[in-house]
């Protein structure tokens, strides 16, 4: 490290974290958190004053088995971003830029600051920022390596509730930024748009937000904008199975053995017919979805995380859970055990002149996958959802996420230079 990065890491006031010489923290969990904050809750454990707190301190860590952004805690703002390659930019044009993003990121994700940095997010810590990557189909086109374009990354097939807009959809790059901090965000988003410099242009940008660290008592399940509890049986970490959903397992061969540890993420802004969905009674809201609105437990009852009861009737003989409700018809245990891991934000873009919100669920699931987790599930869904109404698919995107970079490395390192 050069005495003009130790500059800038300690002027954003990151004291101990990962990244700067002789760090100190503790990687805790599959999330791969560093946290940097003392008991005392001073960044350095000296107790000075004006300290970082722990949300600001937190750090995340870029070098990994796995890219960061995938079992992170979900933060509370967040950037989805794609790009295509400009003009006559092919293989050694996109190297170059990963190399450039990936050591950009692994700065931001220190608390560091770029060369020639904004000042942005001067005076924050990383606030748990992340930045992830992933290639689509056509990268592989544009860059000469069509032979070692996975079979995952075939187009999805088409749903009846897709309204989908071509130029809002799939690009040749993608990059997703989440931090707990609007400015942070706003700051990585920023610095690797400028990376791109004539090698990329933005194809199309979203923006998410999440509720705040520290909004509720304790530690709880987001809601969405429809008011519902939302990710209550995502797979977790802890599972045994987990790794084989949500990853590309390690020894994979073949055109896909650059995305050993790599992940598939797919891509959809989902906007909620908020007004239709508002008119509901909460009694048939919870129908809808199969779930308590008040606590995300199901009908049949208990608490959140309590397994649905399929077969449990009410008095009048049919299911208490509704067979078109949304809960029953994406469980795992009617899909074959497909599953795959949501990691969504929410997005509110404005009011349009009829008075309408133009809001929903930036929707982001990854899995090992997509023909196996995201496409079956979305299928029988198609069938017969009864959230289907509240709802339209109108942007969509299928990303190739390799496995983390390895100290020295820079990501998708193996896929261009193999």
């Amino acid at each position: 490290m050069t005495d003009s990065d130790t500059h800038d890491i300690s002027r954003r006031r990151l004291l101990g974290t990962a990244g700067a010489a002789g760090a100190a923290g503790l990687v805790t969990g599959a999330a791969g958190i560093t946290a940097a904050v003392s008991e005392d809750g001073s960044a350095n454990g000296s107790g000075a004053p004006g300290a970082l707190t722990s949300v600001g301190a937190t750090a995340v860590a870029f070098h990994g088995r796995h890219q960061s952004g995938i079992t992170t805690p979900l933060q509370s703002r967040g950037h989805l971003v794609a790009f295509d390659l400009a003009p006559g930019a092919g293989r050694k044009e996109a190297a170059a830029l990963l190399r450039r993003w990936s050591a950009t990121a692994r700065t931001l994700m220190a608390g560091g600051a770029p060369a020639e940095d904004t000042d942005v997010a001067r005076d924050a810590g990383p606030s748990s920022l992340t930045v992830t990557f992933g290639f689509g189909r056509t990268f592989f086109d544009r860059t000469g390596l069509a032979a070692r374009r996975p079979s995952q990354l075939d187009p999805l097939p088409a749903f009846s509730s897709d309204a989908l807009d071509p130029k809002r959809s799939e690009g040749d790059l993608w990059v997703q930024v989440g931090a707990d901090d609007s400015l942070v965000a706003f700051h990585a988003l920023r610095a690797l748009q400028k990376d791109a410099g004539g090698a990329a242009r933005v194809r199309w940008q979203m923006n998410g937000f999440n509720r705040s660290a520290g909004a509720t008592a304790r530690p709880m399940t987001s809601r969405n904008l429809m008011g519902q509890v939302d990710g209550t049986n995502n797979p977790r970490p802890s599972d045994p199975d987990f790794d084989r959903r949500v990853f590309v397992p390690e020894g994979a061969s073949g055109p896909q053995a650059w995305m050993a540890g790599g992940s598939y993420a797919v891509v959809r802004r989902i906007r909620m017919l908020l007004d239709d969905w508002e008119g509901l009674s909460r009694e048939k809201q919870e129908r809808v979805i199969g779930r308590r609105k008040s606590d995300g437990a199901p009908l049949t009852g208990d608490t959140e995380t309590t397994p649905l009861k399929l077969d449990e009737r009410g008095p009048d003989g049919k299911p208490v859970i509704p067979v078109n409700a949304h809960a029953r018809i994406s469980a795992p245990e009617q899909n074959a055990g497909a599953a795959m891991l949501r990691r969504p934000f929410s997005f509110h873009d404005g009011i349009g002149a009829d008075g309408v919100p133009d809001a929903g669920l930036l929707f982001v699931c990854w899995q090992a996958d997509p023909l196996r987790g995201f496409v079956p599930v979305q299928r029988k869904l198609d069938r017969g959802d009864a959230l289907s109404p509240f709802i339209r698919h109108e942007a969509s995107g299928l990303f190739a996420v390799p496995g983390g970079a390895a100290e020295g490395e820079y990501v998708g390192q193996r896929l261009l230079e193999g």
